[in-house]
């Protein structure tokens, strides 16, 4: 027995919302499987440039200093005795 035209046309249509599902489905599989794929990247540390500054120092200011820390230090050695 055949079928009419019209009854092709209907079964094909209703099969088609069927047939999207089924390839959205597929399709989602595979770009789950994707996005568990991850791709590492190397980056080089960053490097922070620091310039050094020389500064002249003046013999009075070291002579000071040095008095200075003479000074503290017999303050300390007192104050321990």
């Amino acid at each position: 027995m055949y079928y009419s035209e019209t009854k092709v046309i209907i079964g094909g249509l209703a099969h088609v919302p069927i047939l999207i599902f089924i390839v959205n489905f597929i399709k989602g599989k595979f770009e789950s499987i994707a996005s568990e794929i991850v791709e590492v990247r190397t980056e080089e540390p960053k490097v922070k440039v620091v310039e050094v500054k020389e500064e002249e120092v003046k013999e009075e200011e070291v002579k000071e200093e040095v008095k200075a820390e003479e000074l503290n230090a017999n303050e300390f050695k007192e104050k321990s005795e």
